[in-house]
């Protein structure tokens, strides 16, 4: 059973092992100057390779990364040389922030070899691991055949049906700010607030300092106290639809089924007129 989460201790022992390949998956807000791309050419994990979210993605809606067809997805994931026998390492330039999106999207076409790097690149290189600068390396295309799994993914009429009969907790990855409208969205056109009867658990009140996932115990701890206690169904919201990976993950981590994920969050739910809002 691959974990969800491995260490840079572990990746050190295993890089260049047949069979394992590492992908940077960062992706940086609308508000912030730095580009994945241009960040991964100075500096990344040895032969890793470039997995761009906004590439693996719906191409025909206005909404951002939104979740491709499987017949996308597994002609992108062939290109980046994945196959089903891959074990996919994936890690982003933050510490752990988009590097779950890779992990989670495979999970929903079916593929369970693949794990977070815990930490990220910058534990990576806090600890004196080996970088280099440049392009990806050129890789052999595979051949990649998904098993999509629907129950993994909500979209905004199942959310909108939840409002009615209250069976799944929404569990929203937002800053708390954010969420209760005490500051604007970070994206032009979008009302500020949350999804009446969702619950608020900011992603990075459940790392360390060094950008690691905190231990099993603590994430209990804390997502019991946002009401996630294995009694009902999660569905996990964002900005659009990446940090509410780290949710997931963190479920996973602490012993939790792992629910679902809103791919819209609150990009979609925010920029429609006929979705209520809540603030405070």
């Amino acid at each position: 059973m691959v974990p969800a989460l491995v260490s840079t201790a572990w990746l050190g022992d295993h890089l260049g092992t047949s069979g394992i390949a590492v992908f940077d998956t960062t992706k940086y807000l609308p508000t912030e100057t730095k580009d994945g791309m241009t960040e991964f050419r100075l500096a990344h994990i040895p032969n890793a390779r470039f997995f761009d979210i906004d590439v693996f993605a719906d191409q025909d809606t206005a909404l951002p990364h939104m979740v491709p067809t499987p017949g996308r997805f597994a002609k992108l994931a062939g290109a980046l040389g994945i196959s089903n026998d891959t074990h996919c390492i994936f890690y982003d330039q933050k510490g752990l922030a988009s590097a779950a999106r890779g992990w989670w999207l495979m999970g929903l076409f079916g593929h369970d070899k693949a794990s977070v790097l815990d930490g990220g690149l910058p534990k990576w290189l806090s600890e004196g691991r080996a970088s280099e600068a440049g392009d990806p390396i050129a890789t052999e295309a595979a051949t990649f055949l998904p098993a999509y799994r629907p129950r993994r993914l909500r979209g905004v009429g199942d959310l909108i049906g939840n409002l009615m009969n209250n069976t799944e907790l929404v569990l929203d990855a937002r800053a708390g700010n954010r969420f209760r409208a005490e500051v604007p969205e970070i994206r032009p056109g979008i009302r500020a607030g949350h999804i009446p009867g969702s619950a608020n658990l900011p992603y990075n009140t459940l790392l360390a300092a060094d950008q690691t996932l905190l231990p099993p115990a603590t994430l209990r701890e804390k997502l019991a106290a946002a009401g996630v206690d294995g009694s009902r169904q999660v569905v996990t919201s964002c900005g659009s639809g990446v940090t509410a990976c780290i949710l997931t993950l963190a479920m996973i981590q602490a012993g939790l089924p792992a629910g679902a994920v809103y791919d819209g969050s609150w990009t979609e739910w925010g920029g429609r007129t006929d979705t209520p809002v809540e603030t405070g």
